[in-house]
C-alpha cells in the first residue's frame, strides 16, 4: 500500500479518490471547495488537506484530476502548489484532460524537482469512475508508469503507455474526436428516425446489432428519445476539450471539419442553456429546430 494523494473531487475524482481508499491505501485529498472534502470523507476511510501542497508533502503519489491548464497550473505550481511540496521521487500523476502542451511544460519543471510526471487522461464518463472501469491513457516514463499502474488498477480496466510525455493528452484528443463524430451522428440517425414516422426505439433495436452499434448507441439512445440530459459528461466540458483538439490540429496541420462542426454545435446548445446537459443533448438541438 501507498502513500497517496488526490486533489479534485469533481464528478470524476470523488469516486476515483474512493477507490483508492477502499484499496487500502494511506490517503489524504484536497478539493478547492473544503465543504467537498467533507463529504469525501463522510463517505470513505482518509485525511483532508487544506491545500495541494499539505496533502502532497509526504505522499509517494499524487493523482490529480482538475478542470483545465489553468487549474492544473494552479496546484503544482501555485503559492500552496503540490510541486512545492513534493519529495524527491515522488511521482505526480495528472487525470486532467488538459493540453499535450502544459503536461509537457509541467513534467520539465518536475524532471528538474527529481519528481516523475505521468498525464493520464480517462475515458468512461462518471459512470466508469463510479463502477472502477476508466480507461487510462498515459504519456510518460515507463518505470513512472510500472510504479503507478497498480495504484491506478483499483479504478481502472485498462491503463496503456502510449508513449513520452504528452502522448497521454494526444490519444485523448482522438477518443473526443470520436465520440463527437459518433455522438452527432446518433442524434441525426434518431432525427431522421422520428421525422420518417419509424419507431426510433425499435430503429435502434435493429441497427443495433450491426455495423451502426455503438457504445454511445447501447447506453444513450434511451435517454436520449426521452430528452433526459442530466447525466454524463457536460457539454461546457466536452468544449473545452473539443477547443483542445482544434488547437492542436491546428499544431499538427490535421484536418478536422467534423469536429469543428460539432464543436460549433455545441456551442449552440450552450446558447440554448445547456452547458451543464450531457454531451448526448445533441438530439436536443435538432428538436429546438422543429418547434
Amino acid at each position: 500500500m501507498s502513500r497517496v494523494a488526490f486533489i479534485g473531487l469533481g464528478v470524476m475524482g470523488f469516486p476515483m479518490a474512493g477507490h483508492l481508499s477502499h484499496a487500502g491505501h494511506d490517503l489524504c485529498v484536497y478539493n478547492r471547495t473544503a465543504a467537498k472534502s467533507q463529504r469525501w470523507l463522510e463517505q470513505y476511510p482518509g485525511r483532508a488537506a487544506d491545500s495541494p501542497a499539505q496533502a502532497a508533502r509526504d505522499a509517494e503519489l499524487v493523482f490529480a484530476c482538475v478542470g483545465n491548464d489553468q487549474d492544473l497550473r494552479a496546484i503544482t505550481l501555485g503559492e500552496q502548489g503540490a510541486f512545492r511540496a513534493m519529495p524527491e521521487g515522488s511521482l505526480f500523476v495528472d487525470h486532467t484532460t488538459a493540453s499535450a502542451t502544459v503536461s509537457r511544460e509541467l513534467a520539465a519543471i518536475a524532471r528538474q524537482q527529481g519528481i516523475g510526471y505521468l498525464d493520464a487522461p480517462v475515458s468512461g464518463g462518471q459512470q466508469g469512475a463510479e463502477k472502477g472501469a476508466l480507461t487510462v491513457m498515459v504519456g510518460g516514463e515507463e518505470d513512472d508508469f510500472r510504479r503507478a499502474e497498480p495504484v491506478m488498477a483499483s479504478y481502472a480496466r485498462q491503463a496503456s503507455l502510449l508513449g513520452p510525455v504528452g502522448s497521454g493528452q494526444l490519444c485523448k484528443m482522438v477518443n473526443q474526436i470520436c465520440v463527437a463524430g459518433l455522438i452527432e451522428a446518433l442524434a441525426e440517425g434518431l432525427h431522421f428516425a422520428r421525422a420518417a414516422g419509424l419507431d426510433p426505439a425499435q430503429v435502434i433495436d435493429v441497427i443495433s446489432k450491426g455495423a451502426a452499434q455503438s457504445w454511445q448507441m447501447e447506453n444513450r439512445y434511451r435517454t436520449m428519445l426521452a430528452g433526459e440530459y442530466n447525466h454524463g459528461f457536460a457539454v461546457d466540458w466536452m468544449r473545452k476539450d473539443l477547443d483542445i483538439v482544434l488547437d492542436e490540429a491546428g499544431r499538427n496541420g490535421s484536418r478536422l471539419p467534423v469536429t469543428a462542426l460539432v464543436n460549433q454545435f455545441y456551442g449552440e446548445l450552450q446558447n440554448m442553456g445547456g452547458g451543464r446537459w450531457d454531451t448526448s443533448s445533441l438530439l436536443a438541438r435538432l428538436d429546438a429546430a422543429d418547434e
